[in-house]
Order: C-alpha cells, then structure tokens, then sequence
C-alpha cells in the first residue's frame, strides 16, 4: 500500500479520548503535519502526543519517545518493519492496534492501511 503524501490529520475524537486518558501537554506535529521539523529535545519531562509525518523519517520520530516522561503515538500498523522491532516492540508499554481503518482529518475515505496507538512511558526520561 502506498500513498500520495505523508501527514495524516489525527481524527478529533480519537485524539480527544486519548487526552482525557493521558492528559498530554505537548503535540510536536499538530494535525499530522511538521513546519518546523523535527523536534525532540524539547520533549523532555512531557506528555506527548505525536502522530508523525509517515514517510521514512518516522523512526526518528518514534526514536524521540526515549526524551518523553509519557509518549503516546498515532503510527500505521507496519509491523513488517525495522523500526517497529527495534524500537516499539521492545520498548512500547503499551500497543493497541485499531480495529478498521482510521477516517483521518476531512477525508472522504478511509485511509489505506491499518493503524495502532503505542505507548511509551520514561518514569525517569534522559
């Protein structure tokens, strides 16, 4: 499956329940986009949430949980990949894969792969 871009808004009600449960105080790629680039080091002693641009550089992304007290991400469900092996199943809390396909921002269709919500959580984070 492929796509012509990779920012996907985060759903509002999804993201909604998600912070009435984890109350999150810093969203680095709000609506599923990056102006800004990369930004990780100000993830320090937060509650984040991230759905990241879902292109290549999402490992780098997903890498920044590690800097988060809590870290909550909106990612497909690839887990053929790298970066899922190495990163999520490893050192994710928590994974729920989504049942369905998700209905991102104002599309009129769903999108065309699977997705998953992974938690990450530092007591002590570098």
């Amino acid at each position: 499956f492929s796509s012509a871009t990779v920012h996907w808004r985060t759903p509002v009600s999804l993201y909604a329940d998600l912070d009435r449960e984890f109350h999150f105080n810093f969203d680095p790629c709000p609506f599923g986009d990056t102006s800004g680039g990369l930004i990780c080091e100000s993830w320090r002693r937060r509650r984040v949430f991230c759905n990241p641009p879902y292109g290549p550089e999402i490992v780098s992304w997903v890498r920044c949980a590690a800097e988060a007290e809590l870290a909550v991400y909106l990612l497909p469900a690839r887990t053929d990949t790298r970066w899922f092996h190495e990163i999520v199943l490893p050192k994710a809390k928590e994974i729920r894969f989504i049942k369905g396909r998700l209905k991102f921002g104002d599309a009129a269709k769903d999108a065309p792969f699977p997705s998953m919500i992974v938690i990450f959580e530092n007591p002590r984070p570098n």
